[in-house]
Protein backbone atom coordinates (compact mmCIF):
# COMPACT_ATOMS: atom_id res chain seq x y z
CA UNK A 1 0.00 0.00 0.00
CA UNK A 2 1.26 3.46 -0.88
CA UNK A 3 2.22 5.53 2.65
CA UNK A 4 -1.12 7.00 3.56
CA UNK A 5 -4.34 6.25 4.32
CA UNK A 6 -6.85 4.84 1.67
CA UNK A 7 -10.31 6.55 2.07
CA UNK A 8 -13.49 6.61 0.52
CA UNK A 9 -16.44 8.12 1.28
CA UNK A 10 -20.03 6.71 -0.08
CA UNK A 11 -23.52 7.65 -0.13
CA UNK A 12 -26.48 6.02 -1.82
CA UNK A 13 -26.37 8.64 -4.84
CA UNK A 14 -22.81 8.41 -5.36
CA UNK A 15 -18.64 8.20 -4.94
CA UNK A 16 -18.27 11.44 -2.98
CA UNK A 17 -14.81 10.93 -2.39
CA UNK A 18 -11.54 8.46 -2.79
CA UNK A 19 -7.88 9.16 -2.06
CA UNK A 20 -5.20 8.41 -0.30
CA UNK A 21 -4.75 11.15 2.71
CA UNK A 22 -2.50 11.78 5.85
CA UNK A 23 -5.50 11.74 8.45
CA UNK A 24 -9.30 11.59 8.57
CA UNK A 25 -11.19 13.16 11.47
CA UNK A 26 -14.99 11.36 11.86
CA UNK A 27 -17.97 12.49 13.82
CA UNK A 28 -19.04 8.80 15.19
CA UNK A 29 -21.36 8.75 18.03
CA UNK A 30 -19.23 8.42 21.13
CA UNK A 31 -17.71 11.03 19.84
CA UNK A 32 -14.95 12.57 17.31
CA UNK A 33 -12.16 9.94 16.33
CA UNK A 34 -8.98 10.74 13.64
CA UNK A 35 -7.72 7.61 11.47
CA UNK A 36 -4.38 7.49 10.23
CA UNK A 37 -2.32 4.71 8.39
CA UNK A 38 -2.15 1.91 9.97
CA UNK A 39 -4.66 2.54 12.42
CA UNK A 40 -6.56 -0.86 14.12
CA UNK A 41 -9.13 -2.28 12.61
CA UNK A 42 -12.89 -1.34 14.15
CA UNK A 43 -16.12 -0.73 12.88
CA UNK A 44 -18.58 1.92 14.20
CA UNK A 45 -21.59 4.18 13.77
CA UNK A 46 -21.37 7.95 12.83
CA UNK A 47 -23.80 10.79 14.05
CA UNK A 48 -24.45 13.76 11.58
CA UNK A 49 -21.65 15.89 11.68
CA UNK A 50 -18.16 17.31 9.82
CA UNK A 51 -15.46 14.75 8.61
CA UNK A 52 -12.09 16.62 7.95
CA UNK A 53 -10.02 15.46 5.42
CA UNK A 54 -6.34 16.13 5.72
CA UNK A 55 -3.86 15.87 2.92
CA UNK A 56 0.03 16.80 2.34
CA UNK A 57 -1.71 20.27 0.67
CA UNK A 58 -4.09 20.81 3.32
CA UNK A 59 -7.73 19.95 4.90
CA UNK A 60 -11.03 19.76 3.16
CA UNK A 61 -14.44 19.10 4.90
CA UNK A 62 -17.18 17.08 4.49
CA UNK A 63 -20.90 16.67 5.92
CA UNK A 64 -22.43 13.41 6.82
CA UNK A 65 -25.32 13.00 7.91
CA UNK A 66 -25.34 9.51 9.88
CA UNK A 67 -24.00 5.83 8.58
CA UNK A 68 -20.94 3.55 9.00
CA UNK A 69 -16.77 3.75 9.11
CA UNK A 70 -15.65 0.78 8.85
CA UNK A 71 -11.30 0.83 9.39
CA UNK A 72 -9.21 -2.19 7.99
CA UNK A 73 -6.17 -2.85 6.68
CA UNK A 74 -6.42 -1.36 3.23
CA UNK A 75 -8.18 2.20 4.83
CA UNK A 76 -11.09 3.59 5.68
CA UNK A 77 -14.42 2.80 4.32
CA UNK A 78 -17.51 5.46 5.32
CA UNK A 79 -20.68 4.42 4.27
CA UNK A 80 -22.92 7.29 4.41
CA UNK A 81 -26.79 8.16 4.71
CA UNK A 82 -25.74 11.36 2.93
CA UNK A 83 -22.44 13.09 2.53
CA UNK A 84 -21.40 16.44 0.48
CA UNK A 85 -18.20 18.27 0.72
CA UNK A 86 -18.79 21.04 2.80
CA UNK A 87 -19.19 23.62 -0.08
CA UNK A 88 -22.73 21.70 -1.17
CA UNK A 89 -23.50 21.53 2.81
CA UNK A 90 -27.34 23.38 2.79
CA UNK A 91 -27.12 25.61 5.86
CA UNK A 92 -31.55 26.90 5.08
CA UNK A 93 -32.07 23.26 5.50
CA UNK A 94 -30.39 22.63 8.07
CA UNK A 95 -32.38 25.68 9.57
CA UNK A 96 -35.86 24.38 8.63
CA UNK A 97 -34.97 21.31 10.38
CA UNK A 98 -34.15 22.89 13.48
CA UNK A 99 -37.84 24.78 13.39
CA UNK A 100 -39.36 22.07 12.60
CA UNK A 101 -37.49 19.92 15.84
CA UNK A 102 -38.60 22.34 17.77
CA UNK A 103 -42.29 22.91 16.67
CA UNK A 104 -42.16 18.82 17.53
CA UNK A 105 -40.59 19.54 21.06
CA UNK A 106 -43.42 21.95 21.97
CA UNK A 107 -45.94 19.63 20.78
CA UNK A 108 -44.56 16.49 22.33
CA UNK A 109 -46.65 15.51 25.56
CA UNK A 110 -45.05 12.40 27.30
CA UNK A 111 -41.82 12.38 29.07
CA UNK A 112 -40.47 10.17 26.53
CA UNK A 113 -41.47 12.28 23.85
CA UNK A 114 -40.17 15.19 25.18
CA UNK A 115 -36.57 13.87 25.88
CA UNK A 116 -36.37 12.54 22.54
CA UNK A 117 -37.69 15.86 20.72
CA UNK A 118 -34.60 17.29 23.29
CA UNK A 119 -32.11 15.30 21.96
CA UNK A 120 -33.19 15.66 18.48
CA UNK A 121 -33.03 19.44 18.85
CA UNK A 122 -29.95 19.87 20.68
CA UNK A 123 -28.23 17.16 17.51
CA UNK A 124 -29.35 19.87 15.29
CA UNK A 125 -28.34 22.61 17.10
CA UNK A 126 -25.13 21.34 17.79
CA UNK A 127 -24.35 20.55 13.94
CA UNK A 128 -25.55 24.49 13.23
CA UNK A 129 -22.59 25.73 15.66
CA UNK A 130 -20.38 23.05 13.91
CA UNK A 131 -21.07 24.31 10.52
CA UNK A 132 -20.87 28.40 12.37
CA UNK A 133 -17.21 27.29 13.62
CA UNK A 134 -16.32 25.67 10.19
CA UNK A 135 -17.53 28.54 7.87
CA UNK A 136 -15.54 31.23 10.30
CA UNK A 137 -12.11 29.40 9.46
CA UNK A 138 -12.67 29.09 5.64
CA UNK A 139 -11.75 25.71 6.03
CA UNK A 140 -13.64 25.01 2.26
Amino acid sequence: MAEGLKIEIVSPERLVLSETVVSVTVPGTEGYFTVMDDHAPFMTTLKPGFITVTKDSGSTVYFVKGGFADVSATGLTILAEQSVPFSEFDHGDLQAQIKAAEEELNRATTPDDKSYAQEVVSGLLNLAIEAQHIDGAHIH
